[in-house]
């Protein structure tokens, strides 16, 4: 697989990963499924075995995207003490459009701003130097 070039224009990782595309290029894709990431970049070759967002989209939905969500439902149930079927009608969808739709542009954020950022494990400068055949403990760009 390509290593990251500097041939490649810089890119945000918000314009990049938030819609799915490849860090380096901006042309190809990062996932493969809804949230299952490429073994590499199918326009450059950029290998994402870098890529690891762990549960960081998972976290940023909790503590920020479906706040406002749950806050709704339970305003709707104590302003206007619907019936059942209301908040089965209402909150399904809030929370889905709230919890799942977001986890996507957020995992491909992660992912292109580990790249950009060259993200890396505390500790892990010599390892990654001696994969990529860098001389120095530091990775480059």
């Amino acid at each position: 697989m390509a290593e990251p070039s500097n041939n490649w224009p810089k890119r945000s990782p918000i314009e990049t990963g938030a819609l799915g595309r490849c860090p380096q290029c901006g042309e190809g894709h990062i996932f493969r499924g809804f949230l299952t990431i490429r073994d590499h970049c199918e326009v450059c070759g950029l290998d994402y075995s870098f890529a690891d967002p762990a549960d960081g989209p998972a976290v940023f939905v909790q503590l920020f995207a479906c706040v406002p969500g749950v806050i709704f439902i339970v305003m709707l149930e104590i302003l206007a003490r619907p019936p059942l079927w209301v908040h089965i009608a209402v909150g399904i969808p809030v929370l889905i459009l709230t919890t799942v739709l977001p986890l996507r542009p957020i995992k491909g954020w992660l992912v292109a701003a580990q790249y950009v950022t060259k993200a890396q494990e505390a500790g892990t400068g010599d390892l990654w130097a001696k994969l990529h055949g860098d001389g120095g403990g530091e990775r480059r760009d």
